[in-house]
């Protein structure tokens, strides 16, 4: 009997460019499809730590069943480990349409002065950009103008902090390190917000706001630092805000 098709996993050549490494990774993914069945394949879940989502994304490799954006974004992750000079973390827009809201997240990368993304939608203009963009606000603006051809109005924008590239890392990711209420602000306030984050994340100077929450998922044995056990309060309150 014929088996079907498993599109190769993408493996990196010193031969390549990063652009091109980069492109890869997207054909792959769309080698794969977007997942139009209703049923979600993989579990994500996102304050789990980074070894675990790794293992997913593994499990997406060999299952090669089609995927949505949130398993774009950890997939996009997994095969961008080992590039460190390729700097990744997930952007995340909440839109209007018709009555409804709209949740949408993708894989920002920033390499060499530019920034760029992957990731996985119904919409061809609403998942990877080229490694062209020259400022993170310019990146942002593109989605929006993308959004806007849709009729989408954009609410909110969340920028997460960039992804360690140790894959055994028991670190969750960060998803939503700077919140803007973009529907509400200017873009010239929105763009002043975007570049001074842009710029403390490329010094690397901010740290994840769950940085004091003690994660569900440590291994027994781990012993937690004090300065995690003081903030649960502050966890409780991340996990009330859902959206």
């Amino acid at each position: 009997c014929v088996q079907p098709s498993v599109p190769p996993v993408p493996n990196y050549k010193l031969s390549m460019s990063i652009p091109e490494w980069l492109q890869a990774i997207q054909t792959y993914m769309k080698m794969l499809q977007y997942n139009h069945t209703g049923t979600q394949f993989f579990e994500i879940r996102k304050n789990r730590p980074l070894s675990g989502l790794m293992e997913t994304a593994k499990e997406m490799t060999r299952e090669s069943l089609p995927i949505k954006c949130l398993e774009a974004v950890i997939l996009g992750i997994y095969l961008t480990n080992g590039q460190p000079s390729v700097e990744r973390f997930p952007i995340s827009f909440k839109t209007y349409f018709s009555g409804n809201y709209f949740y949408h997240v993708v894989l920002g990368i920033y390499c060499s002065g530019r920034y760029g993304s992957l990731g996985m939608s119904r919409r061809s203009d609403l998942m990877d950009k080229p490694l062209t963009y020259r400022t993170l606000s310019d990146l942002i603006f593109e989605f929006e103008d993308s959004y806007k051809k849709y009729l989408h109005s954009v609410k909110k924008v969340k920028i997460g902090l960039y992804v360690p590239h140790e894959p055994h890392s028991f670190q969750p990711i960060e998803w939503k390190q700077l919140v803007l209420n973009v529907s509400k602000m200017m873009r010239t306030e929105v763009r002043k917000e975007l570049e001074k984050f842009a710029r403390d994340m490329r010094m690397k100077i901010l740290k994840p706001s769950s940085a004091h929450s003690p994660m569900k998922e440590r291994p027994r044995g781990k012993s937690l630092s004090p300065r995690r056990r003081q903030a649960s309060p502050q966890r409780r309150a991340c996990r009330r805000d859902k959206s």
